[in-house]
């Protein structure tokens, strides 16, 4: 099989695209025949051993894809590693079935990004009908999916974004106001987008300044949600009085803490597949890059050059 493979830990220059023996199976384990195949920011961090989890060389990378099995059904899986490939061993019980209506990169959207935004804004965000929300990286896959489940349960939006061109992709998706990511002072431009009041819930994974900046703005009762640290900068430390006095909220969130549950994931996916299939929900495909070219996709991600999902074709 063809696959990209990682022999030592760096930056998109480490990935080979390779011939490789089929994956061995343990047991319980099937072999499915990927047809699409998932990126996330934090398959950058897996390259460079920089994950919440630690790596093992030699590596193929990738954590999600769709594929169809011996018996011909198509289903949407996590996988810990092994992803860049065009076989991947899985848990029987980790697929989760693509209803009718619903296209392999639609169904790549919403096991990591989708059940991600659904747990910021729902299970540790708590977000309520009249809250705003700040949405950082809001044209990304994650924040594009996210808008649109927080219009859906009633909250004014507020999007920040890196360019003119992404900011207009979420007002498309429902945003109510934008912010140029870019800004010199973040906090001033979010207090100015909620007309001076400061924010109920803020989904944050750049870090840094964009952290601070942002814990800076949240209301009393206010929750900010982290969830990656994009720039790689950690913000600054933050003295517990400041949170008590603020009565202030910081909660991270890890995905990896929802896989094997049901409830939290296949129901989850289950009803996302659902506002798919009824219209309500669009999932932002921005780029199909070959295989052979996951290189090229991780420099455009970690460019920010790319909008919503980007996904990567095993057939070349």
């Amino acid at each position: 099989m063809k696959a990209i493979q990682i022999n030592k830990f760096g930056g998109p220059d480490v990935m080979e695209y390779l011939d490789l023996p089929d994956p061995e199976l343990k047991s319980g384990e099937d072999l499915i025949k990927v047809t699409a195949i998932g990126i996330n920011y934090a398959d950058t961090h897996q390259s460079e051993n920089s994950y919440l989890s630690k790596q093992e060389l030699p590596l193929v990378p990738g954590i999600e894809v769709v594929g169809t099995t011996a018996e011909g059904r198509r289903v949407l899986a996590p996988v810990g590693a092994g992803g860049y490939a065009q076989l991947a061993a899985v848990n029987p019980r980790a697929m989760i079935e693509i209803p009718v209506g619903v296209t392999d990169q639609q169904a790549l959207c919403m096991l990591v990004q989708g059940s991600t935004a659904w747990h910021i804004l729902k299970t540790v965000g708590h977000v309520k009908t009249g809250e705003t929300v700040v949405i950082h990286a809001a044209a990304g896959g994650v924040g594009t999916i996210a808008i649109q489940l927080a219009k859906l349960w009633g909250a004014k939006v507020i999007a920040v974004s890196s360019s003119p061109e992404k900011a207009a992709l979420t007002k498309e998706l429902g945003a109510d106001v934008t912010i140029d990511a870019g800004v010199i002072d973040l906090a001033a431009a979010m207090l100015a987008a909620n007309e001076e009041k400061k924010v109920d819930l803020i989904l944050e994974m750049v870090g840094g300044k964009t952290f601070d900046a942002s814990l800076e703005v949240l209301a009393p009762f206010g929750r900010l949600i982290t969830y990656g640290m994009a720039s790689r900068t950690p913000p600054s430390s933050i003295n517990p009085a400041l949170l008590m006095g603020g009565s202030k909220t910081i909660t991270g969130f890890w995905l990896s803490h929802c896989f094997g549950k049901r409830e939290l994931m296949n129901d989850v996916i289950a009803e996302l597949f659902q506002l798919v299939v009824d219209g309500k929900l669009r999932p932002i495909i921005g780029a199909t890059f070959p295989l052979s070219k996951a290189a090229d996709a991780h420099r455009a991600m970690l460019a920010r050059q790319t909008i919503g999902k980007i996904a990567l074709d095993p057939a070349s």
